[in-house]
C-alpha cells in the first residue's frame, strides 16, 4: 500500500474564522492599504490582533 499523498499537515492549522462588520469608508481604506502594501485583509487583521495583544502586556 502506498503512503498518503497530498499536503503535509500544518503544525498550527488555521481553523477558526472571525467575522466583523465595518463601514464602507473603513473598508475602502483597508482595501487601499492592502493594495499599496501587497498584503491580504486577513494579514492586516492578524497583525492588528498581535499589536493589540502586545500592547496589553
Amino acid at each position: 500500500m502506498s503512503p498518503k499523498m497530498g499536503r503535509p499537515k500544518a503544525e498550527n492549522p488555521l481553523t477558526i474564522e472571525v467575522k466583523a462588520r465595518i463601514d464602507k469608508e473603513t473598508n475602502e481604506k483597508l482595501v487601499k492599504y492592502c493594495r499599496d502594501n501587497n498584503v491580504t485583509r486577513t494579514d492586516v487583521v492578524r497583525e492588528g490582533i498581535k499589536r493589540v495583544l502586545e500592547k496589553n502586556k
